[in-house]
């Protein structure tokens, strides 16, 4: 069994509110989930309004699948037009 993560730490340029920075993560986490069947969530940073932190998981048998899906979700975040990915960093266990 191959345990992948990855962990995500995003900028928001332009948020002015908690409730605005929420309503972007959660669209986003929504979106992940649904496209590539992972775990998703906000892992740190909750209370500050322009910065998130994003922790990933998906199991596998084979590694070369674990790596090819957190790729397919990296892609997926640095797409994503509302945010800046600062760091990143992938773990497989």
């Amino acid at each position: 069994m191959i345990v992948g993560t990855v962990t995500v730490d995003v900028n928001l340029p332009g948020v002015s509110s908690l409730k605005e920075k929420r309503r972007r993560i959660k669209s986003l986490l929504a979106r992940v989930k649904n496209q590539f069947g992972v775990s998703i969530a906000e892992v740190d940073y909750n209370d500050s309004w322009r910065r998130a932190q994003l922790g990933v998981a998906v199991v596998s048998n084979e590694r070369k699948h674990a790596d090819q899906v957190i790729a397919g979700v990296m892609r997926m975040i640095e797409a994503e037009p509302e945010m800046v990915v600062v760091d990143y960093d992938v773990e497989m266990l």
